[in-house]
């Protein structure tokens, strides 16, 4: 009787055994980072992405395309997304949202044309000009042809900061019908590229980092690299940034660490940045 009670064990423990291999399916070890925003910085995290993943085995990092600073701020507020890319401040109602912001570099906010245009520089007058659309030709004869963005963007807002006649011009090309206005920092930098007579605003780190064929000029007689090396007198910069949610997981807190290390350091300089300066606990 005993026996039989230990067989019919035996056949259970066999049977729920099998049952479970059958049910069983593998789960990956793979863990996955998704970080997407504005897209000035898509080009250089993708470096930073990829180099992170050698030093962090079962590490993917996904870089999404551009959705924007703002696209950024809100996937991460709604989970969607574990790090974003901000070229801006926090607005005040986004600075509610309970998120955490680390600054990690700045990057010249540069003037660019086609790379057959003859010209070395421009004042800031002479832009004025073309913006209020006084001069529509280049010296080789070709239509100007000014790529703007949207009244809000921070692009747009720098460009006005440049000097009280720029802001006067640049409100006057944004009252113009058919003006050529891209939403995106990545629509801006593929317009910039492909129409022909294109100019407009870029940044040092998007044309490197995705190496893009523009010419970048001169502002007022400062270039943005000197050397190969950024200019630290070039006036306009923009500062980019990390949000995550306010405590972050272990494997975003590495992410980060490694942006602000040594390694990361050296590919933000590479990639037209200038790194920011963290106290040693980061």
């Amino acid at each position: 009787m005993l026996k039989l009670r230990e067989d019919g064990v035996y056949a259970a423990l066999v049977f729920f055994a099998l049952a479970g291999i059958m049910t069983w399916s593998p789960v990956s070890a793979t863990e996955t980072l998704q970080i997407a925003g504005t897209g000035t910085a898509i080009g250089t995290m993708k470096m930073l992405a990829s180099a992170f993943e050698k030093t962090a085995p079962g590490v993917k990092v996904q870089v999404l395309p551009s959705i924007g600073s703002s696209g950024g701020i809100k996937a991460v507020a709604k989970g969607a997304i574990d790090i974003g890319l901000i070229s801006r401040a926090l607005k005040e109602e986004e600075s509610k949202l309970g998120l955490s912001v680390t600054e990690y570099a700045k990057t010249p906010f540069i003037l660019v044309v086609g790379e057959n245009i003859s010209i070395a520089g421009l004042s800031s007058g002479a832009l004025a000009k073309i913006f209020r659309n006084e001069m529509q030709t280049w010296p080789n004869g070709e239509p100007v042809r000014l790529i703007m963005r949207p009244e809000t963007e921070a692009d747009t807002l720098l460009a006005k900061s440049i000097s009280h006649e720029m802001s006067w011009a640049v409100d006057a090309a944004l009252s113009r019908e058919g003006m050529l206005v891209a939403l995106t920092d990545q629509d801006c930098i593929q317009m910039l590229e492909k129409t022909p007579g294109a100019i407009g605003f870029s940044t040092l780190t998007q044309v490197v980092a995705e190496k893009r064929r523009l010419k970048i000029l001169s502002l007022d007689g400062e270039f943005p690299v000197v050397k190969s090396r950024i200019n630290g007198s070039y006036p306009f910069f923009k500062t980019l940034s990390l949000v995550t949610k306010s405590e972050p997981s272990r494997t975003v807190r590495r992410f980060i660490d490694f942006v602000l290390s040594e390694r990361g350091r050296h590919i933000l300089v590479e990639s037209g940045n200038l790194p920011l300066v963290h106290s040693s606990g980061q």
